[in-house]
């Protein structure tokens, strides 16, 4: 199976997505973002970080050959999330989903390798996003190649969003 340039609307196989729980108390509020029991060991995170991104701002599409994503969209804003399943081999090539995250729908968000991601931050405040990948950024001491391939400036690329 080639890789498509035409996608269909649906959920995406491998992707996983859950919400994610606020407890509330006096102080203020907490959410678990990952606990080791809850994850499959080839997904579990080696690093974590947080990006901001200002309001109308997209990040991406792009996609990993080998690094799972374990992205957390919490706020204070919201985003759209953008997924199109890349993968040959998947039985959802071809699928793109749409989700939307972040202050009034907190979600977790797994995007396995080949799968084609990006998010655009549709509220009006600067959005907060936490990753904790399964892969080190640029390998061991930074010092092999990134795993990334980027579709931003693609002439003709059919991941666009909307």
């Amino acid at each position: 199976m080639s890789r498509p340039r035409e996608f269909t609307k649906g959920k995406i196989h491998d992707v996983v997505v859950r919400p994610l729980s606020k407890f509330l108390d006096e102080r203020g509020w907490l959410a678990e973002l990952f606990r080791s029991d809850e994850i499959d060991p080839q997904v579990m995170p080696v690093m974590a970080y947080l990006s901001m991104t200002q309001p109308g701002v997209a990040r991406g599409p792009h996609e990993h050959l080998d690094q799972t994503d374990y992205f957390c969209f919490m706020g204070p804003s919201n985003f759209k999330v953008y997924l199109w399943d890349h993968r040959p081999e998947s039985p959802t090539c071809g699928v793109r989903q749409v989700l939307y995250a972040g202050v009034d729908s907190p979600l977790m968000v797994i995007v396995p390798p080949g799968v084609v991601h990006a998010y655009r931050n549709i509220g009006g405040d600067n959005g907060i996003v936490f990753n904790a990948p399964n892969r080190l950024y640029a390998g061991e001491s930074k010092k092999s190649p990134v795993d990334e391939i980027r579709h931003e400036e693609e002439a003709g690329s059919p991941f666009c969003l909307d």
